[in-house]
């Protein structure tokens, strides 16, 4: 199979890009499915060197092409993707984007949602807010992508316990474990049906 022939994933990415590397390294070995394009709103980020260590197409946005012109939208439309994988994407997609990429964007968040997801919950804040409600557990959430933060439709979840030893760091390692192990098998299900 040819690469015109493969399903295609374009990936939004805000920060260090460890997910995004993960897809491209596992997809790599696909003869069905690629990663053929990254698209970040920091130019500066880590997963724009990763993108182009991996010869994978990147394309850094600012707030005018994605909220206020078509721009996004034909850039990525060019990519004809398959499915759209926000990781660690930080910005609200609007409602246009939405709609044009209807039932193709999915998200993934590092907490259980509903609880601890909406503006301003990633990272190292959702981790925090975990552990100063004395959860004793929490996990990934990889959801549909509607207007609002967090709110689409679960595709999957996993969980994992929280000890009272438990420290910021090492939630955050867990739950990068844990995005690593199942977010590439999530996406290839989704894509094959």
């Amino acid at each position: 199979m040819n690469y015109l022939e493969k399903k295609h994933i374009v990936i939004f990415a805000s920060g260090n890009g460890s997910n995004a590397l993960n897809l491209i390294r596992y997809f790599k070995k696909s003869d069905s499915i690629a990663v053929s394009a990254i698209f970040c709103n920091k130019k500066n980020a880590g997963v724009v060197q990763k993108a182009i260590d991996n010869r994978v197409a990147i394309q850094i946005i600012n707030k005018e092409d994605f909220y206020t012109s078509k721009n996004v939208i034909n850039w990525v439309a060019q990519c004809s993707p398959d499915l759209i994988v926000l990781a660690g994407f930080l910005w609200l997609v609007p409602q246009d984007f939405i709609q044009f990429f209807s039932g193709k964007i999915i998200n993934l968040h590092p907490s259980l949602l509903p609880k601890y997801g909406g503006k301003g919950m990633f990272g190292h804040h959702v981790h925090e807010a975990v552990l100063n409600a004395n959860e004793t557990e929490t996990g990934i959430t990889i959801h549909e992508v509607n207007e609002a933060f967090d709110e689409g439709k679960t595709l999957f979840q996993v969980k994992c316990h929280i000890s009272e030893n438990d420290s910021i760091e090492t939630i955050s390692s867990k739950i990068h474990d844990l995005e690593h192990e199942h977010l590439p098998i999530v996406v290839e299900r989704f894509l094959n049906g």
